[in-house]
């Protein structure tokens, strides 16, 4: 998964169905999420309309702030630009693919 900076991330999040992990190094429970996402990403490699990507919240904090991030890791689903959901703290793998395979079908 590859990391967004402020200069990238409107590039990689304006089409399709994109989903953003904010974490960063030191965070616990994002270390427990990033096999989770791992899967998922698998999961969909064969779609190209769905993307993953990860922002780290200490080498982005403009990002973070612009996406409200307080606590993390954060997940925002985006689709076509727009964030449609924000969930923080780990998450079931069932419940971040059902979220992307929901946000494809809007």
């Amino acid at each position: 998964m590859v990391n967004l900076t402020e200069g990238t991330f409107n590039e990689h999040t304006n089409d399709g169905v994109v989903l953003v992990d904010f974490w960063a190094d030191w965070c616990g429970p994002c270390k427990m999420l990033t096999p989770i996402l791992e899967n998922v990403s698998k999961s969909f490699e064969d779609d190209s309309d769905v993307n993953i990507f990860k922002v780290n919240v200490d080498n982005e904090p403009g990002l973070a702030k612009q996406f409200g991030v307080t606590s993390i890791p954060t997940l925002a689903f985006i689709k076509n630009g727009q964030v449609v959901k924000t969930v923080s703290g780990v998450q079931p793998e069932a419940i971040v693919t059902n979220a992307l395979t929901d946000l494809k079908a809007l």
